[in-house]
């Protein structure tokens, strides 16, 4: 029985009644990958390690995990220790770590086992994965179409069911945006739910790990594994983690779900608004109520968001320079030219721009104009996230304006166009809050998705209401077509 397409729940399953070994489960998961290397998922494969670990699981009959003897795929910007971690950038292309991650170390300790790292955009800059050094991700729905970014490899890894999940990170938009992109399901939690230690920062304010999988159950179960306080991450929250899995099958009855006013769906694709409409009413009928509702400052989530992130961007980038770790030009004169063609050789274009965005938004002059303007507009758009949720449960947009794209067919002569791809999502970051995204129909024989926002540390919310969808309905059980791979 093959293991393509299949939850963890439904592994778990085969693995409990011995119809499949931890090794066969590795050696599959492994064959995939190689089968559909044309995707371009992976950056780097861990087959000799995996193999090892399932073969020693399979040898203590023992379980007590839902994740022991699961292959996994890590995005590229979290450490793990002797095993190359990237960012997709040429910088880093050399980088092995002494450390894994916090996050990882937490999977791992649960008995998951890591089979490679996931190709992305490069340090997470990105919402196509088109910015890689190690070139494009391919959509696994169609071939030369983008599968999202920034972490798109993970998302298509899961999507071609090569593995059941994977590790993502999200600074505006990065888990769920692929994950809608390629019709599964993405969950970025509260800002501190899971440790940022060892995940390669971008911006660190807004930059939060979670997990990418076939159905909100399965994120669940990652998100048991992942999440709980971290002494070694300053930001990681002190309050204990519920388990995710132990009301994730609640009726909805008279759950309030608000209806942004500001984004104004009518202006979307009629296909894109047709979904909505459709999910809304799939709501209604399980017994949710929707509101309209404001929130007055959201518009300037966008330019707030590219006035903060690339800030920090800059900020967390400089340590790359050539001296310590990562790629060092050859031939400079002095430290000053080893700096400035290190770092001229190692970035690509956007990584590029987004420093000198975040150095002039820094400089004297421009601070109080841009950064320190952009985060008193984030505390109002955060005060109106705070005053919503005083009426409403949850809240519900459209994850992504449109379906995936081809290849360079947005954002070559106008970066705004790919930053916009974000409108739906950057908000949930600037306010810390969880969001999902779950898969909700085709447009063009394209995955859709749904965006569900909660309010603080309601992940178990959100997981609810997106499992008792997916109970009645089946979008989530699509597959793509991989001939073409």
């Amino acid at each position: 029985m093959s293991i393509q397409f299949k939850s963890i729940t439904e592994l778990r399953a085969m693995l409990d009644d011995k119809s499949i070994s931890s090794s066969e489960l590795i050696q599959e998961s492994l064959q995939l990958a190689k089968k559909y290397k044309e995707l371009n998922c992976f950056v780097t494969m861990n087959e000799e390690i995996s193999i090892k670990k399932a073969s020693s699981i399979d040898l203590n009959e023992k379980t007590n995990s839902t994740l022991s003897g699961i292959p996994l795929a890590q995005k590229d910007l979290f450490c793990t220790e002797g095993l190359r971690t990237t960012c997709s950038s040429k910088i880093l292309s050399n980088f092995i770590p002494p450390y894994t991650a916090t996050a990882v170390e937490k999977l791992e300790d649960a008995g998951s086992i890591t089979i490679g790292k996931t190709n992305m955009d490069e340090f997470a800059m990105g919402s196509s994965n088109e910015t890689s050094f190690f070139g494009n991700v391919h959509n696994p729905w169609k071939k030369g179409y983008v599968p999202g970014g920034s972490s798109g490899g993970s998302a298509a890894a899961v999507s071609a069911g090569i593995v059941p999940a994977a590790t993502g990170t999200d600074t505006g938009g990065s888990i769920r945006q692929p994950a809608a992109h390629c019709g599964i399901t993405g969950l970025k939690p509260t800002y501190g739910r899971v440790s940022r230690w060892g995940m390669i920062a971008f911006a660190s304010s807004l930059d939060q790990a979670g997990p990418l999988a076939r159905t909100a159950e399965d994120c669940a179960i990652l998100l048991n594994a992942m999440s709980g306080h971290d002494s070694k991450d300053t930001t990681s929250l002190s309050s204990n983690a519920p388990d995710f899995l132990e009301n994730i099958n609640q009726p909805i009855d008279g759950l309030k779900i608000g209806i942004i006013k500001e984004f104004n769906i009518s202006d979307l694709d009629a296909d894109v608004q047709a979904r909505f409409e459709d999910s809304r009413k799939n709501y209604e009928s399980l017994g949710a109520q929707f509101v309209e509702v404001s929130l007055p400052n959201i518009s300037a989530s966008v330019p707030t968001y590219y006035s903060i992130a690339p800030a920090e961007c800059s900020s967390n980038l400089s340590r790359f320079d050539g001296v310590r770790f990562g790629h060092r030009a050859e031939n400079t004169n002095d430290l000053n030219d080893l700096y400035i063609k290190s770092r001229s050789e190692g970035f690509g274009d956007e990584v590029k721009r987004r420093i000198l965005i975040g150095t002039y938004a820094l400089s004297a002059g421009y601070y109080d104009a841009y950064y320190k303007k952009a985060q008193q507009v984030r505390r109002l758009i955060k005060n109106d996230f705070d005053d919503v949720f005083k009426s409403v449960d949850l809240l519900m947009t459209p994850t992504s304006p449109n379906t995936a794209f081809k290849f360079g067919s947005k954002g070559t002569q106008n970066p705004i166009e790919l930053y916009l791809e974000d409108l739906f999502t950057i908000s949930s970051n600037l306010a810390g809050l969880p969001a999902i995204s779950i898969p909700h129909g085709q447009v063009n024989s394209l995955p859709v998705g749904l965006q569900l926002i909660g309010n603080f540390l309601r992940e178990d919310q959100l997981l609810n209401a997106s499992h008792i969808f997916q109970k009645n309905s089946d979008f989530h059980l699509a597959k793509p077509n991989l001939e073409d791979f």
